[in-house]
């Protein structure tokens, strides 16, 4: 059987989970996330592979990312992803990856730029189910009357990575 190598990393903004699958990293997610199980079943199953607690380079360089991330020296990642879920929901993922650093998006506008403005509700979904989180910014989608709705990682530290992307605090 395949495995996908997993790692547990904390940062002052949460805790992680990262996962690589054949030189992609494939998981990102929180440890403490309600749909935990479920996630990490969709990637076993998804990449027919099993998990096995090891570093390796991709996790490495990934830990190295976030770091620069949350230090706010970096705003691009350029680390290669495998994502794993149905074509509506990789379209979703693909579209989040469009929204820019310091920039918020809907969920209407999200299915609009999919060209599927009609699946709001389906696309709201397929956001919940990123598990590759902060380089796939579902964090950076808001509700279209401005306020913050669901986030794996909970509306404390949504707001906390949004306000890192505007530099609200910035000295």
């Amino acid at each position: 059987m395949k495995q996908i190598n997993i790692q547990y990393y904390k940062t002052k903004y949460a805790h992680f989970i990262l996962g690589s699958f054949e030189n992609k990293l494939c998981l990102l997610d929180f440890t403490y996330r309600k749909q935990r199980t479920n996630v990490d079943n969709r990637l076993k199953i998804g990449l027919k592979a099993k998990f096995i607690e090891t570093n390796d380079e991709i996790l490495k360089e990934t830990r190295k990312q976030l770091d620069e991330y949350f230090n706010m020296t970096r705003k691009k990642f350029d680390i290669p992803l495998m994502t794993v879920g149905t074509n509506f929901q990789k379209s979703v993922w693909e579209g989040l990856l469009k929204i820019s650093y310091g920039t918020t998006s809907s969920y209407l506008q999200l299915a609009k730029n999919i060209n599927n403005e009609k699946a709001v509700r389906a696309v709201a979904n397929a956001n919940g189910a990123n598990c590759i989180a902060i380089i796939i910014p579902c964090h950076r989608i808001i509700g279209t009357n401005g306020e913050l709705t669901g986030f794996a990682g909970g509306l404390a530290l949504k707001k906390r990575l949004i306000n890192l992307e505007q530099n609200l605090f910035a000295v």
